[in-house]
């Protein structure tokens, strides 16, 4: 009996530590997201390129190709892969809470699930005519 109480001890010990193995092996939840900041300076800054015909044409070259996807063709934040809180561009409040160095940075950094648009892919200038864009989109 004695050798049967060890092997029952030595059982419970080592279902001890396989329960405690997969409590420590599970994943700890994602870490809230912090909230989202613009400098104040970023936010302030002036949109350099003028919205002119050229300007609004580049933007939407642009923005068909690196935005419209998940934002919309038309702006309005309806896509086919079905993410949601997508801005729509064409809501006049959407459009007044935001600066045009808001839409810059966030274009040019990324924000949460949308990547950014690092400079060795998009100009400056390129970024400003997309942020045209998007302003032209309010308007309509």
């Amino acid at each position: 009996m004695h050798g049967k109480s060890w092997l029952k001890i030595a059982a419970l010990v080592f279902v001890f530590f396989v329960f405690v193995w997969v409590l420590a092996a599970q994943e700890t939840p994602p870490p809230k997201p912090s909230e989202y900041k613009i400098p104040s300076e970023a936010a302030q800054k002036a949109n350099p390129v003028k919205p002119t015909p050229e300007s609004l044409a580049k933007g939407k070259k642009v923005y068909a190709v690196d935005c419209a996807l998940c934002h919309g063709d038309k702006g309005d934040g309806k896509n086919d892969m079905d993410i949601k809180n997508v801005p729509d561009f064409t809501n006049t409040d959407v459009q007044k809470n935001a600066t045009d160095g808001e839409w810059f940075y966030i274009i040019r950094k990324g924000k949460g699930d949308m990547p950014s648009e690092d400079a060795s892919r998009a100009k400056d200038d390129d970024i400003w005519s997309v942020v045209n864009y998007i302003r032209a989109f309010g308007k309509k």
